[in-house]
């Protein structure tokens, strides 16, 4: 998808504020519909043909929160970023709950927000791509993804469901960065430090079933995040 075919609902009921994203956005070539509440934008979305949420958390008729919830009922995928002047955790864990792709906390940078909503989409394909694999290849082993079974030379070990859903993010990002906070929402719903520290000891399970291939690495990308490399 080009980014000139990307059509985005932003829902912001601060009028200055939405003028000035709406502005930003469309000069950077999305095609962008600015709504000021949560039924305005509701009404907007059943039109179709949008390819990306941005919603405030706080609006007036409909908060943000709730006008999700009522799209999640029809569109499980559509990315959604929340924008909220407030960074509490039971916030951001209620957002995740309902399915946001990100958070962003006011106030913001248009950069900050340009460069989250592309990591998003690009996340959002390659999601996409895999969504439907059902086995993949790294190095000499055979990753059945439906069954939890990595396999190499006869040898089968069989995945718990968290290391299954871990190997599955790597893979399909194979050879780049996958963000250590994007792998923690989407498996374990919270990016907390001892979720974190959770995630370490899975990624440390997963190179001791690798080990055997030394063609095959997965590194750490300090403050970032994995990377699964194969020859």
């Amino acid at each position: 998808m080009e980014k000139q075919e990307i059509k985005i609902l932003l829902a912001e009921d601060d009028k200055n504020l939405g003028t000035v994203l709406k502005a930003y956005l469309d000069a950077k070539k999305f095609k962008t519909t600015l709504c000021v509440n949560g039924q305005e934008a509701l009404i907007e979305f059943q039109k179709g043909g949008y390819d990306f949420l941005i919603l405030d958390v706080m609006m007036p008729i409909k908060d943000g929160f709730t006008l999700a919830r009522e799209i999640r009922e029809t569109d499980k995928n559509i990315p959604i970023l929340f924008l909220t002047a407030k960074s509490l955790q039971e916030d951001k864990m209620e957002g995740y709950k309902i399915g946001a792709d990100d958070y962003l906390t006011k106030p913001f940078s248009m950069e900050e927000l340009l460069v989250r909503i592309e990591a998003i989409l690009r996340r959002t394909r390659a999601n996409k791509e895999s969504a439907n694999k059902e086995f993949f290849s790294i190095g000499k082993f055979s990753f059945d993804v439906t069954r939890h079974i990595l396999s190499a030379d006869g040898v089968s070990q069989k995945l718990t469901s968290k290391e299954a859903e871990l190997l599955k993010m790597l893979c399909a990002c194979k050879n780049e960065t996958l963000d250590r906070s994007v792998a923690l929402k989407q498996i374990w719903l919270d990016d907390s430090y001892f979720n974190a520290r959770s995630m370490d000891v899975y990624i440390t399970k997963l190179r001791k079933y690798l080990k055997s291939d030394p063609t095959i690495e997965i590194l750490n990308v300090h403050g970032v995040g994995f990377k699964l490399i194969t020859e």
